[in-house]
């Protein structure tokens, strides 16, 4: 190469370089001299005045009032109408029911034997996979008997096996409408954003308004909570199925019912199984928040348990949580991974259906054997197993030997982490934090996403909450910047060979199907309720998201790359920092990006234990059933999180795309 294109080509790195660092770097000199210059500026530059503040509160009781009270057609109020549609869930809800647990009083039939129950999990989980899985299943649901939890279980699982269906079907018929009406996707794709992205709490007060309290309405909040990832996901897989399919089918003469029913849902067919799964999921994580609107069953009695300071029976229910939700997760897993299979129809009826064969077998045998004996009908209290003398001889102990040196990083914590991290986000001027959102915006995604990202800042200085924001805001980064410092250097770590891959997978997969409110429980043990333990417990939750893109990041790095940089002669350390992690570095970001929205949810749920930010509003508005307040205050969170995101999430597109890899 010439000395003349050298420095053609040196003079265009450096002018990339400037690009690349230097708007960055005039975006923050400009929050940083808004910032400092706080003492100088005028008070409504620092804090939105009062007079400022938009009555979103105040539209929104005004509206639901509306719909609450005012006669609709001179017929019926919009509360009428949706506590008549509610009704219709109590019948499937007290069929389930009466099959798993109450029994039906008026035909004198009893509920299902726990053994019957036991045996058909573990021979639905055989039939998905393998005996292990079918292991796992009926060892779960026997640990619910063995423990004194069945009918707690058998009430928690009849609610998630009625919600899961009805928000499936719901989700699949509304991303199957989004994708057939361009107008439609473009109306609810926004929604489902913000319905991600609400605290759980938000969905319940509006849920108490206009349903009511009580095992109904809890079913009803789980419902619209799990709806939205099968929406997204059916949108996802039906617009994914190639074209070459359904050529295929035009050329075989389908019909559009034809083409969509037997070409389209079939090719989307792993999608739409992922899709349920999450549902599944979904359903679970709302187990213990809707005991606050009245639902029975495990969710409650950990919230009483929780409430009473009881840690070691809180606890024995939390695990019959975490058994159902590792059972009911691994089943629809598998079902997602299993693929249709040929049967000779020559064979003999019992080796074309093995599995029907030994499920009737498990009926006729725990039916006989209930006549028989009463124990395979009801597990006795007498072999009732308890660890709940262990974990508070466990609790006890912890605060024996280690209360002086838990109080000391406690404390020590507080006073030299926390709180001076709390009193620097309060500095902050929310002209300064709109202009740095604005102006990342404007250069990650142009004025349209400098608009979007602008807007949700806006509505939550106006609405009235910016200093309980900012303590949010501190929680929340205080948490991320841990599991950061945390958690990536455990997905390197885990990155480096299949079998450190797999068990972090694990990890995750375990962690992330624990119920929210489980978290709780250590952190009370070890610091007590305030800053500190909710921060633990936003650490714990939200670091599962980092683990798990980091692995998946660099795991997915080409080979052909990390091969060149091997023949170039790099060592191991330049292989990770020179190759893999900048290759990787968009897939981080994003897991960064999940993590804020854990962090976000579990802030909310930590409020339980004492903090002073906009999860303690959203229980007090849950406490006077203030329901304007508390959609309010769910916007607010979820604007958080949604500005985080996209702004996340357009830098991550366009690093890829410079890249190569989109």
């Amino acid at each position: 190469m010439s000395a003349v294109a050298l420095e053609k080509s040196a003079s265009a790195d450096k002018a990339t370089w400037l690009g690349s660092t230097t708007v960055p770097m005039l975006i923050v000199l400009t929050f940083l001299i808004l910032f400092f210059s706080a003492p100088l500026l005028p008070a409504w530059m620092i804090q939105v005045p009062q007079q400022w503040a938009v009555p979103f509160i105040d539209w929104t009781n005004a509206l639901i009032d509306h719909l609450r009270n005012d006669m609709m057609f001179g017929l019926f109020t919009f509360r009428d109408m949706t506590r008549s549609v509610a009704e219709l869930i109590t019948w499937p809800l007290a069929l389930v029911e009466g099959l798993l647990v109450a029994g039906f009083p008026d035909i004198n039939l009893p509920a299902m034997p726990w053994l019957m129950t036991v045996g058909l999990a573990g021979i639905l989980g055989w039939s998905l996979r393998d005996w292990k899985l079918g292991a796992l299943a009926a060892g779960g649901v026997a640990y619910m008997a063995i423990f004194g939890k069945w009918e707690l279980s058998m009430v928690t699982l009849a609610a998630v096996l009625v919600a899961a269906p009805v928000a499936s079907a719901i989700g699949f018929f509304t991303g199957v409408l989004a994708v057939k009406k361009p107008w439609f996707e473009a109306a609810i794709v926004p929604l489902l954003n913000v319905l991600q992205s609400l605290p759980h709490f938000s969905y319940l007060i509006p849920i108490a308004v206009f349903i009511g309290v009580g095992h109904k309405a809890g079913v009803i909040a789980t419902i619209i909570f799990a709806i939205p990832p099968m929406a997204r996901l059916t949108i996802l897989g039906l617009k994914s199925v190639p074209d070459e399919i359904r050529e295929a089918g035009s050329m075989a003469g389908c019909t559009r019912l034809q083409m969509f029913w037997m070409v389209d849902v079939p090719a989307a067919r792993q999608p739409l199984l992922v899709g349920v799964n999450q549902v599944i999921m979904q359903c679970l994580a709302m187990v213990v928040i809707a005991a606050f609107v009245g639902a029975r069953g495990l969710g409650h009695d950990l919230l009483f348990r929780l409430q009473s300071l009881k840690i070691g029976e809180a606890l024995e229910s939390g695990v019959a949580i975490v058994m159902m939700a590792i059972v009911l997760d691994q089943l629809s897993r598998a079902a997602t991974e299993k693929q249709p299979s040929h049967v000779e129809v020559t064979d003999s009826w019992l080796k074309r259906f093995p599995f029907l064969s030994a499920s009737i077998a498990v009926v006729v045998g725990s039916i006989v054997l209930s006549t028989i004996t009463s124990y395979a009908s009801v597990w006795p209290k007498e072999l009732t197993l308890s660890t709940a003398p262990f974990w508070d001889g466990l609790v006890d102990w912890i605060t024996f030997y280690f209360y002086d040196p838990l109080q000391y990083f406690r404390d020590a914590m507080l006073l030299y982490v926390l709180i001076p991290v709390r009193d620097v986000f309060q500095m902050v001027p929310w002209t300064a934090l709109l202009t740095l959102v604005a102006m990342t915006g404007w250069v990650l995604g142009g004025l349209r996403l400098a608009a979007i990202v602008s807007g949700f800042v806006l509505f939550i200085a106006f609405a009235g909450f910016w200093e309980r924001s900012l303590i949010t805001a501190y929680m929340v980064a205080v948490s991320v910047t841990a599991c950061v410092l945390i958690g990536l250097p455990v997905g390197v770590w885990a990155s480096k060979t299949e079998r450190r891959a797999a068990m972090a997978k694990l990890w995750c997969d375990t962690f992330q199907t624990f119920p929210s409110f489980i978290y709780l429980i250590p952190v009370i043990m070890l610091f007590k309720v305030g800053d500190v333990a909710a921060i633990s417990a936003i650490i714990i939750y939200a670091m599962i998201p980092i683990v798990r893109y980091t692995v998946f990041g660099l795991r997915n790095v080409p080979k052909h790359i990390v091969e060149a940089g091997v023949m170039s002669g790099c060592t191991r350390r330049q292989l990770l920092w020179n190759i893999r992690m900048p290759l990787a570095f968009p897939e981080i970001m994003l897991g960064i990006n999940q993590t804020i929205m854990f962090a976000l949810f579990m802030v909310i749920i930590a409020a339980f234990i004492g903090t002073k930010d906009l999860g303690q509003e959203i229980f007090r508005a849950l406490t006077f059933n203030d329901a304007g307040k508390g959609l309010v205050l769910g916007l607010c969170v979820a604007f958080m999180g949604l500005t985080a995101d996209k702004l996340i999430t357009a830098w991550s597109t366009a690093q890829k795309k410079k890249l190569g890899l989109v």
